[in-house]
Formats: C-alpha cells, structure tokens, sequence
C-alpha cells in the first residue's frame, strides 16, 4: 500500500489534508465546505463522545435536543450573540419548490411558498435553548438547570478545511442556568476542567487553561474560560471553551425565577462546547510522516493482528492461535482486530495499519507458532520486538497504557519548549517567524494594542492563563504599563 504523503516539513497543511482523506477519516462531500465524515473517523468520534457523555452525566447533566431552525426575531433577541454570528448565517426564506415551466426537468423556489418570518439554522443554540426555558423555570426549585445536546450545527465558512472549519460540524453544547452568579462560574470552570481532563487524558494533549480577552470572547459572554493546545507546526489550536452568560440571555428571553423569598429574579447561565475540531487536533498533535497515531484510549481498533502464512493449513493453525488470544484480549476491554482478508498480503496489511495508526501491531507466522513467540510493533515509536506467548495480552495491556503516557509526554515536552518569553516587538516577530508556538508577553490590556499586534502578525491573544504570575512589566508593543504576560499564537 503505498501511503505517498507528503513530508510535515515540506508542507505542513496539504499533509494534514492528505492524511485526512487518505487515512480514511473524512472527505468531501458535494456542497462546499461540508464533509462526509466516513466510518473510521466517525468510530474516533463516537469514542470521544462516549467518554466526554459520561462525564457530562456523572457532572449531574442530562441530555436533550432542541430544533435546527431559529426564527430571526428569536435569534436577535440578544443583540451581542446575534451581531458575533451574523455573517456565518444560513437562512431559510421558503419552504416549497415547484416545477420550472422554462426550463423541463428543473425546479425553482415557488414564489408563493415564502416564509412569514425567516429561520436561521442554527450557528449556535443560545437563543432556541433559552426561549424554550422560560417555560421550564419558575421557582428556584426548578434550578440548577443542566442540560447538554449532541448536534450539528452550521456556520457559513468561506474558508473551510476538514474537520478544522467547516461549514456544518457536529458538536456537544451545554447550556445551564442557575439561581446565583457565582454558581454559574463555578459551572463554567467546572466544565472547563472537564474538557482539560479529557483533552489531556483521554486525546493526551496538554492544554493551558485560560480567559479570553474581551476581544476574543463569545459573543453574549461574560467571561470565556478556554484550552489552548499546540500543534507540531507551532500553531495554537482552541481545544474547548466554556462561557460564563451572566444574566444576559435570561434578561433577553425573560427567564425569571421566585427566589426562596418569593422575590423574581433572573437566572444566572452558562454555555460550553466542544466539536468536531477535536478530531483535526488529534491528527495534528500525534501523528507524523507515515500516517497517524492514535492514542490508546480513543483508537477504535487498538491492537491489530496479521497473520503471515503460505498455506492453508498454516493460516489455519495460526487462527487457531488468533481466536484464543483476541478472546483475551475482549475480556480484559481491549479493542482488537483479527485481518485474516486473503485478498491482501502481509505488507499491505502493516502499511495500512501503520497509516490508520492501530497503537499495536502483532504480526503471527509459522515460526512464531513453533516458538511460542509473537512479533509486536508499536505505532507511535515504529519499533518491533518478539514477546513470549506466556503473559502477552497481560504485557499488551500495559504496553498500551505507556504509548499513551508516552504520547501525553512527547506532547507536553514539545509544548514546554515552545514557549517563550518575550520583551520586546523586534523578539515577538522573530520568535513568531522562526520559532513558532506560545509567546509569552506583557500586554498592556487593551483592544487597540490586541488588534494593532493582530493587525501587523497574524497572532492573537491566546488567553490570559489561570495560573499566571501577578507581575507588573511593561507592554512590548505600547510601552504602557502591564499586570502580566498573556499568550500569543498564530491559530487554526
């Protein structure tokens, strides 16, 4: 199998893309900007939704869903959110073709099917979701309300590439609303520390955890609390974020509640997602010059099985072998691929595997059999070594949980080493050009500046991290006095 991608130093993106399509994960489709996400991609996903579910339940939420289309007037109810997502709209005006008595064959929009008010497909569902609560709170015993949905979404990209950008893309939204403010930022923290967990134990990226600057907020936000990532080519990705609403969209959709006083008050919300970009940092973080690299806890298969055979009854006796071991290998939840197609052969089958990134790979021949060996190749450090049959799905195992400490490590040296302290404008451009990755700089708290440094880079605030250092300095860009560094990244 001949994989023919290109080389991450040559050109990092068109190797992102290529290994997308060619690892089978997406590609796409026949509108613009959308993409078929194809079974073994969509298998990563389920995963990653499995895990992030049940940790949304065991955090006390439950799911719903709520509909695709939002009536314009609902959705600009609240101006700031409607006004951040206005120029990525879709909207329907009718809801009826009819035959083109011009043209044979061909349908136009029927004229006389115009909606009475357009419906916006959703680029979010902040304004359906709200709406909908009104009815659902009254009384303070009616709070907290903890509600997550698993949807789609779309936003008109012009831009688009798989999984990073597109058009329309799958997503979880939480939405929540709650008695007292600060139950809303112990919510939206709370989930923000969910999505690190997962991101770091699960993914093994290691994420800073961080406010976005009120420039890079979301729109209708309080406060923005986000996971920055770093990706092999030095570029920031945006792993999650959870936003603290304030009483905004309450006020906007009239959500009030009577206190234990009997006094009406309006809810305090919050609102968190993650998405489908997910799986695009994933790719970028782990994988390399021969295909991807999945980490352990979300490979859909984790360990692949070849056998190398000549005849018949080899094939046989090695199957033999092969159905004992895989029945291990279930009991102890390990997920496991027996290839016994004969219409490939053994090189192909490595290639393949290698491509698609199976963690571990034990490749079973004749010789194997006679020596109670097997032949074992990890995927992410591409080594090869004989175990013993005795203990081997016990060894196996464990060989997994260390590529995924390996892998969460390799990541976090990689990203430890790309950050950089900067004073000065002429360092942040050479770091920026030369280096890559976070830069850490003083930044005098203004929208000017962040926009003026956007404006002549490309790089953006990042986050103000959680954990940085309270220390006055002086801004390398304006020279006005600063509270601490922030992080800047070019970002996907």
């Amino acid at each position: 199998m001949s994989k023919n991608l290109t080389k991450r130093t040559e050109d990092y993106s068109k190797w992102y893309n290529e290994l997308v399509v060619k690892a089978d994960l997406a590609e796409n489709s026949g509108v613009r900007g959308c993409m078929v996400i194809k079974p073994y991609g969509y298998a990563i996903w389920e995963k990653m939704q499995a895990e992030l579910d049940r940790m949304f339940k065991e955090t006390g939420h439950s799911n719903a869903y709520f509909p695709l289309f939002v009536p314009k007037s609902m959705f600009e109810a609240e101006e700031k959110n409607a006004e951040g997502f206005a120029k990525e709209c879709a909207i329907v005006t009718h809801y009826r073709l009819k035959n083109d008595e011009n043209r044979p064959g061909k349908l136009m929009v029927d004229p006389n099917a115009k909606l009475e008010e357009e419906l916006i497909v959703r680029p979010t569902s902040e304004a359906i979701i709200w709406s909908t609560y009104k009815g659902w709170v009254q009384s303070y015993r009616d709070l907290p309300l903890l509600i997550n949905q698993w949807a789609n979404v779309v936003r008109w990209e012009m831009r688009t590439r798989l999984f990073l950008r597109t058009a329309e893309f799958l997503w979880q939204e939480g939405h929540t609303a709650h008695a007292t403010k600060n139950e809303a930022i112990i919510e939206s923290e709370k989930m923000m520390n969910v999505y690190a967990d997962f991101v770091q134990s699960f993914m093994a990226i290691p994420v800073i955890k961080g406010l976005k600057t009120e420039t890079e907020r979301f729109a209708g936000a309080e406060e923005t609390y986000c996971i920055e990532a770093l990706m092999q080519d030095g570029k920031a990705l945006q792993a999650g974020t959870s936003h603290f609403l304030g009483q905004n969209f309450a006020k906007a959709f009239d959500v009030k509640f009577a206190n234990q006083e009997g006094k009406q008050e309006y809810v305090w919300g919050t609102s968190w997602g993650v998405s489908t970009r997910l799986m695009g940092a994933l790719v970028m973080t782990h994988s390399d010059d021969n295909g991807l690299v999945l980490p352990p806890n979300l490979a859909p298969i984790q360990v692949v099985i070849v056998p190398i055979f000549k005849t018949e009854e080899e094939f046989e006796s090695i199957t033999k072998v092969v159905n004992d071991l895989v029945a291990q290998f279930r009991k102890l939840s390990v997920s496991v691929k027996y290839d016994d197609r004969t219409t490939q052969k053994p090189g192909f089958k490595f290639a393949e595997w290698e491509l698609k990134g199976v963690p571990i790979r034990i490749a079973v021949g004749p010789k194997d059999l006679e020596n109670g060996t097997f032949e074992v190749a990890r995927r992410d450090i591409l080594t090869k070594e004989v175990y013993s049959k005795d203990g081997i799905v016990e060894r196996i195992s464990e060989l997994l949980e260390t590529i995924q400490e390996d892998l969460f490590k390799k990541a976090l040296d990689y990203r430890n080493t790309h950050i950089t302290d900067v004073n000065s404008f002429e360092e942040f451009k050479e770091v920026l050009e030369n280096k890559g990755g976070f830069i850490s700089a003083h930044w005098d708290g203004t929208a000017e500046t962040e926009e003026k440094i956007k404006d002549l880079t490309k790089a953006t605030i990042r986050c103000i991290p959680l954990d940085r250092k309270n220390e006055e300095g002086v801004c390398f860009f304006s020279g006005a006095k600063s509270a601490g560094r922030v992080l800047f990244a070019k970002a996907y």
